[in-house]
């Protein structure tokens, strides 16, 4: 593998919590199977990632049979100090497909 394509596919501007609450911010049925395969990750990741956006208060869920449906709290601030003076939905606009 070339030294150029290393180096554009080692990282992104997004974390992976930024990516699963992205995408339940599109679909809030999808399965954790589905968003695994789309960012990228395990489904233990996905699974830990959502259990730590929930106990944030970033994310809630609600069993509708046997799926969740998740909600995304969209008001939140953003965490880290350069981008705190923006909110979850703002991050949900500027990526929206």
């Amino acid at each position: 593998m070339s030294t150029r394509k290393m180096a554009t596919t080692s990282w992104t501007f997004l974390t992976n919590h930024a990516h699963v609450l992205l995408c339940l911010a599109q679909n809030p049925s999808e399965r954790i199977r589905d968003i695994a395969a789309e960012v990228g990750i395990t489904e233990r990741a996905v699974q830990r990632i959502i259990v730590e956006l929930e106990a944030d208060r970033y994310l809630e869920h609600i069993r509708d049979g046997r799926r969740n449906v998740y909600k995304v709290l969209s008001r939140k601030p953003l965490r880290h100090s350069v981008e705190k003076h923006r909110q979850v939905h703002d991050l949900i606009k500027l990526i929206k497909k």
